[in-house]
């Protein structure tokens, strides 16, 4: 039986510098030192630089995310989107990023976990909060960029920026939240709570014991949210490309791609309010 560990699993910080020191800074309150990264360092904020550092000198796994894919594609000078999260990096930082793993799979407690940014079948394809079950079940099963080809008995991953705990087929599904840019897709005017419900700091812990293949240990999953100092990320919004979306994001938890969504809910268009 393996030894009883925490591990703190944190994702989706696009570049907001003051989430993710104050993620580390709870995780290293709590005397966790181990932790996973399932990806989307950069992109959106203007500290991908930073962030980047600190997730490779903090992280003892790091998967790679779509916007880590996206600012080593191709540059394409017309996707002002693209221009503006490469140009914040260097080679060396943008060769680093280029990599990253797919994805990390181990045993913990008996179970066989498989954690990846968005999909086992790719980085951009992604499983939603709001899809079907028979979609989510997509999640544990492997591809060709997975390291085995085993079924998942329990897949973590990040990329939606929303916590969630699925349980179907005898597995569970879980997404760690985001660090630097939770949202919530279903939003209805008349019946939200209050924004900071949603506008805080998100990540995961698993406690149990690593590298057991048979049952016998616990295994606890702990969602943890913590405020920060939203007003201090946003000094410098004035250099942030689509300002007025960064900011309905970090201070509204409103999802600027919300409007294509389109899954029976009653879905604000930040651009539209309903």
């Amino acid at each position: 039986m393996g030894d009883v560990e925490r591990i703190a699993v944190i994702s989706d910080i696009h570049g907001n510098l003051e989430a993710l020191t104050t993620c580390l800074a709870d995780i290293r309150r709590r005397g966790i030192t181990r932790i996973f990264c399932l990806g989307d360092i950069v992109g959106k904020g203007i500290h991908a630089k930073e962030c980047v550092d600190l997730v490779l000198e903090n992280c003892e796994v790091v998967v790679t995310g779509n916007l880590e894919v996206f600012v080593n594609e191709p540059t394409n000078p017309n996707d002002e989107r693209q221009v503006f999260f490469t140009s914040q990096l260097d080679k060396e930082r943008l060769d680093k990023l280029a990599a990253l793993d797919f994805c990390y799979e181990m045993y913990i407690s008996g179970s066989f976990v498989r954690m990846f940014h968005a999909s086992p079948h790719g980085v951009r394809d992604r499983i939603s909060e709001i899809g079907r079950q028979g979609d989510m079940l997509r999640a544990f099963l492997p591809s060709d960029k997975t390291i085995s080809r085993k079924n998942a008995d329990i897949a973590i991953y990040g990329d939606i920026h929303v916590q969630l705990m699925r349980k179907f087929h005898n597995k569970t599904l879980i997404n760690c939240g985001s660090v630097g840019c939770a949202t919530d897709v279903i939003r209805d005017e008349n019946f939200d709570s209050d924004d900071m419900e949603t506008t805080q700091v998100f990540y995961l812990i698993i406690e149990g014991a690593v590298g057991a293949t048979e049952y016998g240990a616990p295994l606890e999953f702990n969602f943890v949210r913590i405020p920060y100092d939203i007003d201090k990320e946003l000094e410098g919004l004035d250099r942030i490309i689509e300002p007025e979306s960064y900011y309905n994001e970090l201070k509204k938890g409103q999802y600027r791609d919300a409007h294509r969504l389109k899954d029976g809910y009653n879905i604000t268009d930040q651009n539209n309010p309903a």
